[in-house]
């Protein structure tokens, strides 16, 4: 029989809890137990799936293979460190820590250790954005709107660090090339944080993306377009379908801008309700298995935090020049 990989996860609170369940049902895993500070909710989960409780990550050290890091990001890097450097495999929720320098560090120390490091941006184990990366080969623009309405969990950060990070990281995997500029605005509205915010990105490749985020909005939408010449594809990250655009195929590539839009049909593909956090806990299993490469890696969550870092300190010095203006005026 193959060895059983035993797995903790660290912090189950709402969304370690769903990771724990995940692992639980996974053949060739071994969920060892949970870790929590809150002893009751470490209690209840292990009676829910029937395994160990600790209170203290350390207790686990000796008997996991790898975990789940499932805690508020301003403990990401005091915990990962502690099992990177004891061999222990990292699933890090997204983002990867709370500096770029930290991330940096987490980095190196797990190349040190032969450690695996994976960043749960789980939009990447979404149907409609998987489309995308077996489709798209040339992207000239990109337009990618995460909006939401207003929710108590996760306004700790900024909306770049919620909710936009993802699109960041999709559109930086998918293009593929340095950045030449970033354009970026925004504000607080309800919070003391950033709420909405947009970013123009120019690759130097020619690309650009414009990405939107909120989560202040009525009406909630995860939609990320791309165009490329011949093709436009939206994929619906909600919905988990894309629509997808073709022009006719000709032997006269000028005739291409004489077709009247209307001839050109969409289509639309439909994916399956499969569980993006089990895709993503699976392959997070496979990679320590030497079946698969690390779908995002350490480098790529760095990446994500570094740009999101520069979108945000952009639109909080535009916003101290509003208000500097602003009060200059009255007065």
């Amino acid at each position: 029989m193959e060895n059983l990989i035993n797995i903790a996860v660290v912090g189950v609170g709402y969304l370690g809890r769903f990771h724990a369940q995940k692992y639980k049902a996974i053949e060739g895993v071994n969920l060892i137990g949970v870790v929590d500070v809150n002893e009751n909710r470490a209690e209840n989960v292990a009676e829910e799936l029937n395994c160990d409780y600790y209170t203290d990550f350390s207790e686990i050290i000796d008997k996991a293979d790898a975990v789940s890091l499932v805690v508020p990001t301003s403990n990401h890097y005091e915990i990962a460190r502690e099992l990177i450097s004891t061999g222990i495999h990292c699933l890090i929720e997204k983002p990867i820590t709370t500096t770029v320098e930290q991330a940096e560090e987490l980095i190196q120390l797990a190349n040190k250790n032969n450690v695996l490091i994976q960043v749960g941006h789980i939009e990447r184990f979404n149907p409609a954005i998987e489309y995308l990366y077996k489709n798209i080969n040339f992207p000239l623009f990109i337009e990618a709107h995460r909006i939401s309405g207003f929710k108590e969990r996760g306004i700790d950060v900024d909306v770049i660090l919620d909710l936009m990070i993802h699109d960041i990281d999709i559109t930086l995997s998918l293009v593929n090339s340095p950045i030449l500029e970033i354009r970026a605005s925004g504000a607080p509205v309800v919070t003391d944080n950033i709420d909405i915010a947009n970013a123009r990105i120019m690759f130097e490749n020619g690309c650009t993306a414009n990405l939107t985020a909120s989560r202040i909005s009525l009406d909630p939408i995860r939609r990320f377009r791309v165009f490329q010449p011949s093709l436009y594809v939206s994929a619906d990250c909600a919905k988990r379908e894309n629509l997808v655009v073709r022009t006719m195929e000709t032997e006269d590539p000028s005739a291409l801008y004489n077709l009247p839009f209307s001839s050109i049909t969409p289509e639309v593909i439909k994916h399956d309700g499969k569980d993006q956090l089990e895709t993503e806990i699976r392959s997070f299993i496979r990679s320590i298995k030497g079946q698969e490469k690390v779908m995002v890696d350490g480098e790529a969550g760095k990446e994500a935090l570094r740009i999101a870092f520069e979108i945000s300190s952009q639109i909080s010095e535009n916003i101290k020049k509003a208000y500097f203006f602003n009060s200059n005026k009255k007065g």
